[in-house]
C-alpha cells in the first residue's frame, strides 16, 4: 500500500494560500460552507476521470439484480437530487452493488455507488438519505478535486503530470483513492476531517430540503457506532469520532428542522418505502 500524507486543516490552509499566490487566483476556491480550497484540476477533467473509474468499478463488482432494492435506493437518491442547484439536477447514475460491506460513495461525473451491506445500518429511508446526502455533498463541494490537488502539490511539487486511473499502478490507485474510490481497490486515502464535517452538514441540509427527517442522521450515527464497535467503517474517514459527528449534527438540527418544515409545507414528502429484505440465500435474479 502507498501512503500519502494529506495536509491537516491548518497546514492545508497555509498550503492553499501559498499556492494561490504562486499560481494565481485560478487555483483558489471557496467551499459551499466558506472554507478556502485549492483546486488545480478543471471540473470537466475530474468528471471524466470519475466516470472512467466508476465504469471500472461496475466491471469489477457485482451489480445488484434486486429490482425492489434498486428502486428504493434510486427513489431516495432522486428525491435528494431534485433539491440540488439547477446545474446539478441532471445526469446522475445510481448503482447498487451486491456487497455485504457497509459502504457508499459518490464520485465526480455524478455517479453514486451503494453497497447492499449499508442497508443493514441505514434501516429507514431517512437514514439512507443521510448517507446519500453526505456522499453527494462530497461531490458538490469538490472534495475529490481538493484531495487530488493536495496530493499533486505535496508529492509532485506542482510539476505538470498526467494522472492515470489504472488500478494496477501505484499512481493510478492513488488517483482512484483521491476521487473517493480507494476502498473499492484496496487503497484508503480518507477524506480529511474538514471534508467529512462539511459533507455531514451539507448532507443534513440537503436531506431536510428534500423533506426527509434530519433527526435520522443522528440515529444513523448511533447505528454506525454500534455496528463498528466504536470505530468508523471503511467508507468513512477514521476521524472525526462518532461522538463529535453526532454533536455537530445535533447543533445544526434546528436549522435542518426548519428546512424540513419548509419542504413539508411545499408538499415535499418523499415516498420511498423500504422493501422487505429477501430471506438469506434467496436474492432475486434478473429475468432473461
Amino acid at each position: 500500500m502507498v501512503l500519502f500524507l494529506i495536509p491537516g486543516p491548518a497546514l492545508g490552509l497555509a498550503l492553499c494560500l501559498a499556492l494561490c499566490l504562486t499560481l494565481g487566483l485560478a487555483a483558489c476556491a471557496t467551499s459551499p460552507l466558506g472554507r478556502s480550497q485549492l483546486k488545480l484540476f478543471p471540473d470537466a477533467q475530474l468528471a471524466q476521470m470519475g466516470s472512467q473509474s466508476f465504469e471500472q468499478v461496475k466491471r469489477e463488482k457485482t451489480i445488484s439484480p434486486n429490482g425492489p432494492r434498486n428502486a428504493y435506493v434510486s427513489c431516495v437518491a432522486s428525491a435528494l437530487i431534485a433539491e440540488l442547484p439547477p446545474n446539478w439536477k441532471s445526469g446522475w447514475e445510481v448503482v447498487v452493488f451486491d456487497d455485504p460491506s457497509a459502504n457508499a460513495f459518490a464520485v465526480p461525473g455524478r455517479h453514486i455507488g451503494v453497497h447492499s451491506g449499508i442497508l443493514a445500518i441505514a434501516t429507514t429511508p431517512d437514514q439512507l438519505a443521510a448517507i446519500l446526502g453526505h456522499e453527494i455533498s462530497h461531490v458538490l463541494a469538490s472534495h475529490g478535486n481538493e484531495r487530488m490537488s493536495q496530493v499533486v502539490a505535496a508529492q509532485a511539487g506542482l510539476l505538470a503530470a498526467s494522472v492515470a486511473t489504472d488500478s494496477t499502478t501505484p499512481a493510478g490507485r492513488a488517483t482512484l483513492a483521491a476521487l473517493g474510490l480507494g476502498a473499492q481497490f484496496g487503497v484508503l486515502l480518507p477524506f480529511s476531517r474538514s471534508h467529512e464535517n462539511e459533507a455531514d452538514l451539507m448532507g443534513l441540509d440537503l436531506m431536510a430540503q428534500a423533506g426527509f427527517n434530519p433527526e435520522a442522521a443522528v440515529v444513523l450515527w448511533h447505528n454506525m457506532a454500534a455496528a463498528s464497535q466504536g470505530q468508523p467503517p471503511e467508507w468513512m474517514s477514521s476521524h472525526p469520532a462518532h461522538a463529535s459527528r453526532i454533536r455537530a449534527l445535533e447543533e445544526r438540527l434546528p436549522r435542518a428542522q426548519a428546512l424540513q418544515a419548509q419542504a413539508l409545507a411545499a408538499g415535499l414528502r418523499p415516498d420511498c418505502p423500504r422493501p422487505p429484505d429477501p430471506p438469506s440465500g434467496t436474492e432475486p435474479t434478473e429475468a432473461g
